[in-house]
């Protein structure tokens, strides 16, 4: 009746509830679907734990602004009588409102010092994307009271297409592309030489494992670039805010997922005192990629549909235990289990979730933190615009 009421998903099962779902994880060891960030407004939620995040947001603010004036086409206004935004990974908001605000005035901006464009600024749709598992509720119930444009929920993976062909006029998306569309098959495959056992990432294995992985994002870039270029129009932009590593930086230098070494060894801990399986554990992956920009360039330029307008290094503050941006055990494990929680519940059981979010944060206050500042951790900014081709198909 909820749902009915509402008009929104709040889950999507391929298949039936209950030892089918279950037996298919077990048997396979692939995680086949990606997880939401959590939900609601709890102690745990996304929504109160994302100010990393939305640093990166606050931090990109000025360049889209820059970039709708400089490089979005004045054709575009001329024949739009509402402007389309797009923005995809939305999650449940705050951070999802704020970077949509200033796309929305960076346009009106752009109407009002154009030369016969300001009376015809036109209304504004705003399509709020994520997986169909993602808190739609949360979402809706927190939209700005005072905001200037019409919303609406499309629920889906952007590894697909989710709009109609040359329907959208501006896409963003912060902190979700470097989401793989599930973990790839080798890492979990024991006679495979790029088994990951024991591990959880791979920013501490070995090439095997890397390789593994940046195989399965050049195949998800690829599919979200080929998508997107069917749906944006010509002309149209794209921003892409994206957590990655520097040209020419081995993985095991990631500072950031330095925090899935981490949690691994935590999941470890938890595997000798009983309390998961250690199979369990070698049968766990996370399917995230931090690329780099040089990676960004090579797909962009294989989909032969977007220019790279600009790449910028956000130069987003790393987190220390003093100093201006200040961290310790108790946030990163609030932050981490905001953004982990759904898919280890899924994997192993939501009873072992305070256990091992409790031996994070007790290792996390222990460690020496020039370890994580000796890692490279960049947050990247890039632009793209579509091209008047259409190279695009499917």
């Amino acid at each position: 009746m909820a749902a009915e009421e509402t008009g929104i998903l709040q889950e999507a099962y391929p298949m039936k509830e209950g030892e089918d779902r279950e037996m298919a994880t077990e048997e396979t060891g692939i995680l086949q679907e990606a997880y939401p960030m959590k939900g609601g407004d709890g102690h745990y939620s996304y929504a109160k734990n994302s100010t990393h995040q939305r640093k990166a947001t606050d931090f990109a603010k000025e360049l889209i602004k820059a970039a709708i004036a400089e490089k979005l086409d004045k054709e575009i206004l001329l024949c739009s009588k509402t402007f389309r935004i797009a923005d995809l990974g939305c999650s449940v908001g705050p951070n999802s409102f704020f970077a949509v605000q200033n796309i929305v005035e960076a346009v009106e901006s752009k109407y009002q010092h154009c030369q016969g464009l300001n009376s015809q600024i036109p209304d504004f749709q705003v399509f709020f994307s994520d997986h169909t598992a993602n808190d739609f509720n949360l979402l809706f119930t927190s939209l700005p009271n005072d905001r200037r444009y019409y919303a609406a929920g499309v629920p889906g993976s952007f590894h697909g297409r989710l709009f109609p062909k040359d329907s959208l006029h501006f896409v963003h998306s912060s902190y979700a592309v470097h989401w793989l569309s599930g973990v790839p098959m080798e890492v979990v495959n024991k006679k495979s030489r790029a088994w990951n056992k024991g591990r959880i990432h791979y920013s501490s294995s070995g090439d095997e494992v890397f390789l593994a992985y940046k195989a399965q994002f050049d195949k998800d870039i690829e599919q979200f670039l080929q998508a997107r270029a069917q749906e944006i129009v010509y002309g149209g932009l794209m921003a892409l805010i994206v957590p990655g590593i520097p040209n020419g930086t081995h993985h095991s230098q990631n500072g950031s997922s330095m925090n899935f070494e981490l949690l691994g060894s935590c999941l470890m801990d938890l595997a000798r005192k009983g309390m998961v399986s250690e199979e369990k554990v070698d049968s766990f992956n996370i399917p995230t990629y931090q690329l780099s920009p040089q990676e960004l360039e090579g797909a962009v330029e294989r989909n032969g549909c977007f220019s790279i307008e600009e790449m910028e290094d956000l130069h987003v503050p790393v987190p220390s235990h003093s100093g201006e941006y200040k961290i310790n055990g108790q946030v990163a494990a609030s932050h981490l289990r905001a953004v982990m929680e759904g898919i280890i519940k899924q994997h192993f059981d939501e009873k072992i979730l305070d256990v091992l979010f409790d031996c994070y944060r007790k290792k996390f206050d222990e460690i020496d933190f020039s370890i994580f500042k000796s890692g490279k951790v960049n947050n990247f900014f890039f632009l793209l615009k579509r091209k008047a081709t259409n190279q695009a198909t499917g």
